[in-house]
């Protein structure tokens, strides 16, 4: 009992008070049917306005149909093996996985499990985790219209046209999913990805015959009650979830009155929503550009979500805070210094679902190349890479010379460390939390050299499995760092709990004579016991693939040291490692077969070295062999 309580009162110090009452009024309205009232099912069919006054009134967008794109046109096999899979129900979920799911798919199958959800039920009484029905993304997936982009891409590239093909689609999707019924009214994040999505195809099929005055009514009254669920929803992601769920949320209101002008309540809505989102990049984008996911891939969708806003602001003679476009190069200086410059990826580091809203290249999702060009090119006009991307925003970029990383970047606020020496990266995570923690992860090491990710993040797998696979992916045996007694550096609870935040952490990255060394340390353990530090010294020799790491854990007591070394198996002959203990003891390396997740849903057999100690005191000698 007293641990429960401190547990509950942690977790009221870590999320406030706000958090849990607000968490507690919502369970109550939900269970006295208060979301029924307000998220009304089978609405009043209205007409807004005729298909004939939007196409000749059009608000600004990107382009306005295709035939005004200026982007020259190029046929590629592996677009074209996408939209053959595609048109046969082969979809690529969470950008990887191919899965049959058939042509005549009603979106509330899931298709991992063979689960379907009943689309009678109102939304608040779908339940979101559930071991009999499985992970409910995998049911969001489709239906948040990403998958259009290719065919909107091969239409474009191939000039066949799709757009029976799409709004065949689309009218499916709303005769099958009643307005506020069924699991894809569940996330207002995934309502209003759709509604971007499905926006993004009207106006590249605008002149298309087979968008009909009955279809364009249809699908504005939907738009419009999507719209008014994700308004009248709003505090549960700003207060609750407040990721990038609420970004996406504000940012599809503060578009309702650019996009649908003629729509009810959006000028209000779109008022608040502009308000809201410059709130949430404020808080949300740390001062030196990190981000307060903690995840490589949560980050990218942040940058897709400026590029959509900054570009519409601009196109409607609007601004935002100065603060959004500091923010906004921020994240971008960022991501940029954490980028392979060889292969185009990032570190594989903190939660990872899959996420790419707009995909308008080919690359393959781990790279980031064009993402970050978007925003770039939005922001400054200009790009690295030559992508047909920036030309569906409308902007047609100059190419400029790549600008290499500096040596050392410190990035203090979020807490990561990265040393670039010549094609080589060492990417070190050593942060303090004053927003939610998602993995135990801190003072992991990644080390690239040459495009190749030789010690790397293993990944978050699935957010829905096993309580064994959730503890190996998201706790410290998952990652390149130093366990005590197994524990991981706070208490997993559930979900998306941590307990017993790592509130002290403090680094520095310099530049010596021949070396680069970073110096940091964590208080971590609470759950073991008071004044646990890992302190990790790590020494990369200049020019040369060689590193030597410290690690010392103060106030450890009778707990042993388990450090782990997540190898890429395809290279492991390459990479040499070593340790020591404080008397000059070899550890003896324990190499046992462990999961990597590049990509959500997907786990593959990796190798981990682990090396184990009743000393306080460990020495690390790598070497890779290019």
């Amino acid at each position: 009992m007293i641990q429960k309580i401190k547990k509950i009162s942690n977790l009221i110090s870590n999320m406030g008070a706000r958090y849990l009452f607000f968490r507690i009024f919502y369970t109550i309205k939900a269970k006295l049917g208060w979301q029924k009232k307000a998220f009304p099912t089978n609405p009043d069919f209205k007409t807004y306005i005729s298909l004939k006054e939007w196409s000749e009134n059009i608000p600004p967008f990107f382009f306005y149909g295709k035939n005004s794109l200026k982007l020259p046109k190029q046929q590629t096999e592996a677009l074209a093996n996408t939209f053959q899979d595609i048109e046969n129900g082969i979809f690529t979920f969470f950008n990887k996985s191919k899965l049959t799911i058939g042509t005549e798919y009603n979106w509330l199958v899931n298709p991992s499990t063979g689960y379907r959800y009943n689309s009678n039920k109102h939304w608040s009484e779908i339940q979101d985790l559930s071991t009999e029905a499985g992970d409910i993304k995998y049911v969001w997936e489709k239906a948040r219209f990403s998958y259009i982009y290719d065919i909107i891409r091969y239409d474009y590239h191939y000039n066949e046209d799709k757009s029976a093909f799409v709004f065949s689609e689309i009218e499916s999707f709303i005769d099958k999913n009643p307005i506020n019924q069924g699991p894809n009214y569940k996330c207002s994040q995934e309502i209003s990805l759709r509604t971007l999505n499905w926006t993004f195809a009207l106006y590249y099929y605008k002149d298309s015959p087979h968008l009909t005055e009955a279809l364009f009514s249809k699908i504005m009254h939907t738009i419009y009650w999507q719209i008014h669920h994700v308004y009248h929803n709003i505090n549960f992601s700003r207060i609750t979830v407040r990721n990038n769920h609420a970004i996406t949320e504000t940012l599809m209101l503060y578009l309702s009155a650019k996009l649908f002008p003629f729509l009810p309540n959006v000028q209000k809505w779109s008022k608040h929503g502009k308000k809201w989102f410059e709130q949430e990049i404020a808080y949300q984008i740390y001062e030196d550009g990190t981000f307060l996911q903690f995840s490589m891939n949560y980050h990218r969708v942040v940058v897709q979500l400026l590029t959509w806003a900054i570009q519409l602001a601009k196109l409607n003679g609007e601004q935002f805070n100065p603060k959004v476009y500091e923010r906004a190069q921020k994240s971008l200086d960022f991501l940029d210094n954490c980028t392979d410059p060889v292969s185009g990826k990032l570190p594989n580091y903190g939660s990872n679902d899959g996420a790419l809203f707009f995909k308008l290249t080919n690359d393959d999702y781990r790279i980031y190349t064009s993402q970050l060009d978007d925003l770039r090119a939005v922001l400054n006009g200009y790009t690295y890479n030559e992508s047909e991307s920036a030309h569906w925003y409308g902007i047609q970029p100059e190419t400029k010379a790549y600008q290499t990383p500096d040596t050392l970047n410190s990035y203090t606020k979020g807490g990561y460390y990265i040393m670039q020496d010549g094609n080589t990266k060492t990417f070190i995570r050593c942060g303090k939390y004053k927003d939610r923690p998602f993995q135990s992860d801190n003072l992991h090491i990644d080390i690239w050299a040459n495009g190749i990710n030789y010690l790397r993040d293993n990944g978050s797998y699935k957010y829905n499995t096993s309580q064994e696979e959730l503890n190996y992916f998201n706790g410290c045996e998952g990652h390149n760092t130093v366990s005590v007694g197994k524990a991981d550096q706070m208490l997993k609870g559930g979900r998306f709990i941590w307990y017993y935040w790592v509130k002290k952490a403090k680094a520095s990255l310099q530049k010596k004579a021949n070396t680069y060394e970073f110096d940091g340390n964590i208080k971590a353990f609470a759950q073991l016991g008071n004044n646990i530090v890992h302190r990790r010294k790590v020494t990369k020799i200049a020019t040369e693939n060689r590193w030597e790491i410290q690690d010392i854990v103060q106030n450890k007591k009778e707990h042993a040291l388990y450090q782990y070394w997540h190898v890429h198996p395809d290279h492991f002959d390459k990479v040499n490692i070593s340790t020591k203990d404080d008397q000059g003891n070899e550890l003896k390396p324990l190499v046992e077969e462990t999961w990597f997740s590049g990509y959500y849903g997907i786990k593959e057999k990796s190798l981990r070295i682990t090396f184990t100690t009743e000393r306080s005191n460990m020495t690390t000698s790598i070497q890779i062999n290019t």
